[in-house]
């Protein structure tokens, strides 16, 4: 993961560059203290997907140029295998798999999202981002926190939610939580 995070934080720097933005105008699109900013650039710090969403619509390109440093290319449709979806995992709890990559222009991002467990954790770190999310749980549980609601989804729940709202999720149980992320921007 420490590569990984070294290589996003290059891929931001590389943007900043290329159109000639300050570390505190980009720190001040996700809303964080510049210095914490410095620290993502430099791969000491880790990013919410939310907020490479937030700079990719604020600059015009996709998160997944940001995370996984490929251009979408396909115009009139992309297919992802099963397991095949070009993935990050954002921490050692959290693992992204993303099944729009490769669709130019796409208009929302869809995700398989794993979440492990943390057996003893109870704090659920919340994010926001603009438009609206829809979650569908395919294995497992989790407990999902919608801005002050706490929401117990099962295998097959789904959620539609407006996605500015502080949310973030934790896996209950002894086994992962796999669920699909959609987000409409």
């Amino acid at each position: 993961m420490d590569d990984q995070l070294k290589q996003i934080g290059e891929r931001l720097r590389g943007l900043r560059d290329v159109l000639d933005i300050t570390p505190e105008e980009m720190a001040e699109t996700i809303g964080i203290d510049v210095k914490k900013y410095e620290k993502i650039e430099a791969g000491e710090s880790d990013i919410t997907i939310s907020n490479l969403m937030k700079i990719a619509n604020k600059y015009g390109v996709s998160a997944e140029e940001l995370m996984f440093a490929e251009a979408p290319h396909m115009k009139a449709y992309f297919v992802v295998r099963k397991g095949q979806g070009m993935s990050v995992e954002r921490t050692k709890a959290y693992k992204y798999q993303s099944l729009v990559s490769g669709f130019v222009d796409h208009k929302a991002d869809v995700f398989i999202v794993t979440v492990e467990p943390k057996p003893g954790v109870r704090t659920i770190y919340k994010n926001s981002h603009p438009g609206q999310e829809f979650n569908l749980v395919l294995e497992g549980k989790m407990e999902l926190y919608i801005g002050g609601k706490t929401i117990i989804l099962d295998e097959g729940d789904s959620i539609y939610f407006d996605s500015s709202r502080p949310h973030g999720m934790l896996a209950l149980g002894d086994r992962a939580v796999k669920f699909l992320a959609f987000t409409v921007k």
